[in-house]
């Protein structure tokens, strides 16, 4: 706070000193006799803080400047008065404070949009394994391990199980029964036999009994008491819950295999980034390191998820990762090349923002500025879209516009108001 105010008071004090040329010259009543054609004067103020008003010419209290005269007309040409604000500031004036100007123009922007994103495994392309009975883990094959690839039928562990007995006995009385079928009678269906036996074929899949397991079991029509679970797809084992001579339950995940040759990456996308980002666009992608990867990612169609914590829109891409060079809980770099449609629109600079809304200051041509209100859209690759308040071609201060705030705020009678 000490730091804030003295920053404040820095900068009124630096704006008192460039714009005071504007009261040392008068003396007290001055311009109210000046000859014949003098102006009504309606009040005298403080210059550095117009609350402070008198009815009769003196010195500012806090000061020391002369009070200045406040007229009932506009100017002793009868020009339109200067609008709300407004602050003469002569070339030498605008030279001291590093004033610059720019102008209001009508254009497309184009840039660069860059961002963080996560790496995570496409939900499609997870494979867990899981028994449909309990059992205990007798072996662990070697390749079974988190971080292997494996491939489509590749035993991972066998387990014993007595419902897997059960069930393989089932097979077996299925198997006899569709080799001889009984006779059938009136109504009955003649393909029941068949039924039984892919019904049973299924039920052995499902406890997690492999193909091979299964032909083999069909073949030699003996029961097995070690199983064995076979990998469900090619992938990479991700994770891991098995050990030797381990109880498990039903339904219990021993392993999980995830396909990597396709993943997601999740993206945040904070304030005005989030309008410039649509489902279909694409971005490069940067490994760790700012390493340069032949890879691209393109924003999914689902629909992004708002994050209330950080408030970053959570945007989904779908990135091809034939390398694997991309893994899960990875953090990339995307750029997006963005392209806006045409609009009018000022260098970010130019707009003086406060908690109430949006203010440029517009050249009248006489060394005069006023401030004006403008709104604003999309802030994009330095430059604020404004949708009210200027016209295309206006002058407009581009810099050096923090002094002129501060001095148009207390000709306004409002520099003590903290938005």
């Amino acid at each position: 706070m000490k730091r804030l105010a003295l920053v404040g008071f820095t900068l009124l004090g630096v704006s008192a000193a460039v714009f005071s040329t504007a009261c040392s010259g008068r003396g007290p009543g001055a311009e109210a006799t000046a000859g014949p054609e003098a102006r009504a004067v309606l009040y005298y103020r403080d210059p550095m803080h117009p609350s402070y008003t008198s009815p009769v010419p003196g010195k500012a209290p806090d000061c020391g400047m002369d009070l200045e005269p406040v007229y009932a007309d506009a100017s002793p040409s009868g020009a339109p008065a200067a609008p709300s604000g407004a602050v003469p500031v002569n070339a030498g004036q605008q030279r001291t404070i590093g004033l610059t100007m720019g102008r209001v123009e009508r254009q497309r922007t184009s840039g660069t949009l860059r961002t963080l994103g996560r790496v995570t495994i496409d939900e499609n392309r997870i494979f867990p394994v899981r028994t449909g009975c309990e059992g205990s883990v007798t072996r662990i094959f070697p390749g079974a391990a988190t971080g292997k690839s494996v491939r489509r039928g590749d035993p991972l562990v066998t387990v014993y199980g007595r419902d897997f007995t059960t069930a393989q006995r089932s097979f077996l009385y299925a198997l006899r029964a569709s080799e001889n079928p009984p006779p059938t009678v009136p109504g009955e269906d003649a393909g029941q036999p068949i039924l039984t036996l892919q019904e049973a074929r299924r039920v052995l899949r499902n406890l997690g009994m492999g193909e091979a397991q299964i032909d083999e079991l069909a073949r030699t029509r003996q029961v097995m008491l070690d199983i064995q679970l076979v990998a469900p797809a090619s992938g990479v084992i991700v994770d891991r819950s098995v050990a030797p001579e381990l109880r498990f339950d039903k339904d219990v995940e021993l392993f999980r295999i995830a396909d990597l040759s396709r993943v997601w990456i999740v993206a945040d996308l904070l304030g005005d980034d989030q309008a410039s980002v649509r489902a279909g666009d694409t971005a490069r992608v940067t490994l760790p390191g700012g390493v340069e990867a032949a890879l691209t990612a393109k924003v999914s169609g689902a629909l992004p998820r708002f994050d209330g914590g950080s408030r970053a829109l959570k945007v989904r891409l779908d990135a091809e990762n034939p390398d694997r060079a991309l893994r899960p809980d990875m953090f990339v770099d995307l750029e997006f090349a963005v392209s806006l449609p045409e609009a009018t629109s000022v260098p970010a600079e130019a707009v003086v923002e406060s908690g109430t809304g949006a203010i440029v200051y517009v050249a009248s041509g006489d060394g005069t500025f006023a401030p004006r209100s403008v709104r604003t859209g999309w802030r994009f690759a330095g430059r604020i879209q404004i949708l009210a308040g200027l016209n295309e071609g206006e002058s407009i201060v581009v810099s050096g516009n923090t002094l002129l705030d501060s001095e148009s705020r207390m000709r306004r009678g409002d520099a003590g108001v903290h938005d």
